[in-house]
């Protein structure tokens, strides 16, 4: 039997394979966000007087809700699974390439939850500015109904949300545009760019505070090779944005 020995992938191939994987998970988000944020500029009325609401309800009925946010959630993972899969051609455990691997846990919950700090207390500050100039749509980061299942289906978004981001705009991309040979400051504006792109849909306070925090991140992962921390990080600000406004009377968040 004759075993073809493996060649590694062309510049092109890798280049193609990048965008497929953007065009399937965030790169599209940009595209719809962009086209969310024209129609908010263009509708009657300003922009902060406009709405962004984020885990909507999807059908009337609970258990039928239930149903379809659990599979958004699942399917929305989909393209992480490809991302790492089409790391595996490449020599070692991809796991170990984008460490989300489960060597370090005490670390990287630590590095988590200050990343999480150092992120979230800037970023309000920042929403607060952006709400005040009207450059930002109302936020509702909770839209769903007050039943049983909503609090663990807003922490499995975040975690969902944080898994999809740091696996993909970090680890995968960063990954890959290295190998393409771009150059450092080119990767992390790229990173950046796409994901204060994504939340273009709220306006341009998220784009500037989500790009900020796509500079961080990237250098972090840059220095560290890990995206688990980042996981961690992202996962904690969802979970209190999202589980906070569910839970938390309205009024303490009419600033957003």
């Amino acid at each position: 039997m004759t075993v073809e020995p493996t060649r590694p992938a062309s510049r092109r191939v890798l280049g193609t394979e990048t965008l497929l994987v953007l065009g399937l998970s965030l790169g599209r988000s940009a595209v719809y966000a962009l086209v969310s944020i024209a129609a908010k500029l263009t509708a009657d009325g300003p922009l902060s007087k406009q709405t962004a609401a984020l885990n909507t309800s999807q059908s009337a009925r609970p258990w039928l809700d239930l149903t379809y946010q659990l599979l958004g959630i699942v399917f929305a993972l989909l393209p992480v699974l490809l991302a790492v899969h089409l790391l595996a051609r490449d020599p070692g455990d991809p796991a170990r390439t984008l460490g989300v691997d489960l060597r370090r846990p005490g670390s990287d919950l630590a590095r988590g939850a200050g990343l999480a700090a150092l992120i979230g207390l800037p970023g309000l500050a920042l929403f607060w500015v952006a709400a005040q100039l009207g450059v930002n749509a109302t936020v509702v980061p909770a839209a769903l109904p007050d039943l049983w299942w909503t609090v663990p289906v807003l922490i499995l978004a975040a975690v969902q949300n944080a898994v999809v981001e740091e696996v993909i705009v970090v680890g995968y991309l960063v990954t890959r545009l290295r190998q393409l040979r771009w150059r450092l400051w080119a990767v992390l504006a790229a990173s950046a760019v796409l994901r204060g792109s994504y939340h273009l849909y709220q306006g341009f306070g998220a784009f500037v505070g989500n790009a900020v925090m796509g500079v961080v991140f990237g250098l972090f992962y840059l220095r560290t090779k890990r995206v688990m921390p980042l996981i961690v990080a992202h996962t904690l600000l969802d979970v209190v944005a999202f589980v906070g406004y569910a839970l938390l009377p309205r009024s303490w968040f009419d600033w957003l």
